[in-house]
């Protein structure tokens, strides 16, 4: 019996998603991996993963800005980013 935590994995499906370098090492274990996907998939199944970005944001602003950059300034990157992704 699955904990309301638990999820699911019997039908699995192999994605191939963007990590940074450090991350992919740490996947490179099949146990990891699983476990990556259990949580990516209770993630998303969830509806959690709307406080997870709005948590992340918060954390990457808050790091900003004891750099000092401003609101200005992560604006100004935000934009120059999606310009980057949409080329």
């Amino acid at each position: 019996m699955l904990t309301p935590n638990e999820v699911r994995m019997d039908n699995t499906v192999d994605v191939i998603i963007p990590v940074d370098a450090e991350v992919a090492r740490a996947l490179e274990s099949p146990a990891r991996r699983e476990a990556a996907g259990r949580y990516l998939s209770g993630l998303l199944k969830g509806g959690h993963i709307p406080d997870v970005l709005v948590e992340a944001i918060a954390d990457a602003k808050r790091e900003a800005r004891t750099k000092g950059l401003t609101n200005a300034d992560i604006d100004a990157e935000l934009k120059a980013w999606r310009a980057e992704r949409k080329a």
